[in-house]
């Protein structure tokens, strides 16, 4: 009785399995080229196997988030030990689930600049390894425009469109003319949106706060900005008097960090005891960031808009990087797309952090257009520090251009 039951479930899974196999099957005598994408640039290790019309054909992410939370924060020989226990796992993990062999591949795409340059070294050395191994194409990754193309996989965009990279070591205004080719408008001056929230988050003692144990930096700001009234604590909005697109974070945090001190001296508390209105101060600081995104992005539009950098049909502004899962920062950027009448694009939280299918898929559209690849034997270096696009940060300084009036009212 129970294999006749069992029957009908039994022929659904095999037909579905099928239409799995016949799918990869069709896909591969359509589409024959694939492409592996290793990403190591910080702390997590990220691969995927992708065809050429984008299908992912499997991925595998190996986080390192809870060790570097007990230790309050990245330590690069910690992520480089770790990178090295397991990429060879994680690489071995896609191809065994896309049940491609190496010698199928057409090109590997590795990550090879910006970020920590023990970790980058990591994904280099296994990939030339890997390559050589195999006789297969090399493609070196630029990180942020992997980012910035991301969304590219999701829905067919052409460029030239406006892209704000938000993570934990970067901070980018950029216009996209092509997969190889940005327009840098501003970047951070000091250090990067994702870093100030994470040590903001340290400072208020959160990984001790009951709900946030398991929560990075940002993500504990956010959760308890929700619960927080953000105009019990007043922090100004850096650069005011800079009419250009770069960005500064360092400042606002020192104004958190005197009035973290001062509130504790109040309450009567040592440091390392979490304040009673650290709610407040979470929902405080997450709109001073916010806002200071949102102006420079602002100002960014309306210099693109001047210049004729964007299509005057449907231009796009592209959000992505760890930090642009914040729901509070792209509802303030919302406000400023639907202020200036672009259409706002993130791709799904999942795509916007470090991840093995955004280098794979900057992999496949170089492939496409015969771009940046390279031969086994040719030598290649990792840059921790390169430059994103031709910067053009200067011109739109030499703009002066004053925002107008724009009321940032974000609900949670």
């Amino acid at each position: 009785m129970f294999l006749l039951n069992a029957i009908p479930g039994l022929i659904q899974t095999s037909l579905k399995r099928n239409v799995v196999l016949c799918r990869m099957v069709l896909t591969r005598t359509f589409s024959s080229r694939l492409v592996l994408g290793i990403e190591t640039s910080c702390d997590d290790t990220g691969a995927a196997v992708m065809d050429e019309t984008g299908l992912i054909l499997a991925e595998s992410l190996h986080s390192q988030k809870d060790v570097h939370l007990k230790t309050g924060g990245i330590i690069p020989m910690v992520a480089q030990r770790l990178h090295k226990e397991n990429i060879a796992r994680v690489v071995h993990e896609v191809l065994d689930k896309s049940g491609i062999g190496p010698r199928e591949l057409s090109a590997v795409a590795t990550t090879v600049k910006p970020g920590l340059a023990l970790s980058l070294g990591v994904g280099l050395e296994y990939s030339l390894n890997f390559i050589q191994q195999h006789k297969t194409p090399f493609i070196p990754i630029h990180h942020m425009e992997a980012h910035a193309l991301t969304v590219r996989l999701i829905q067919p965009l052409p460029f030239p469109f406006l892209v704000l990279l938000i993570s934990g070591g970067h901070c980018f205004l950029a216009v996209a003319r092509d997969i190889d080719d940005f327009l840098l408008l501003g970047q951070t001056l000091d250090e990067a949106p994702g870093d100030t929230l994470d040590k903001i988050a340290r400072r208020l003692c959160l990984a001790k706060h009951p709900k946030c144990a398991m929560l990075s930096g940002g993500q504990a700001i956010e959760l308890l900005a929700q619960e927080g009234d953000r105009l019990k604590f007043h922090f100004k909005s850096p650069m005011g008097q800079h009419y250009d697109c770069n960005f500064s974070f360092a400042g606002v945090r020192n104004q958190v960090a005197q009035s973290i001190n001062k509130t504790e001296e109040a309450e009567g508390i040592q440091q390392g005891e979490i304040l009673s209105c650290a709610n407040d101060i979470a929902a405080a600081i997450q709109h001073t960031i916010a806002s200071h995104i949102a102006k420079r992005t602002h100002r960014a539009i309306l210099f693109c808009k001047a210049k004729g950098l964007l299509p005057q049909s449907n231009p796009c502004l592209v959000v992505s990087g760890g930090v642009a899962s914040n729901t509070y920062f792209r509802k303030a950027l919302k406000i400023v797309t639907d202020a200036t009448n672009l259409s706002l694009l993130c791709p799904p939280p999942k795509l916007c952090t470090d991840n093995g299918v955004m280098i794979a898929w900057n992999g496949v559209e170089k492939l496409r257009e015969g771009r940046g690849i390279m031969s086994y034997n040719d030598e290649v270096r990792y840059e921790p520090k390169a430059p994103f696009g031709t910067d053009i940060s200067v011109q739109v300084k030499e703009a002066n251009i004053r925002l107008p009036p724009l009321k940032l009212k974000i609900n949670h």
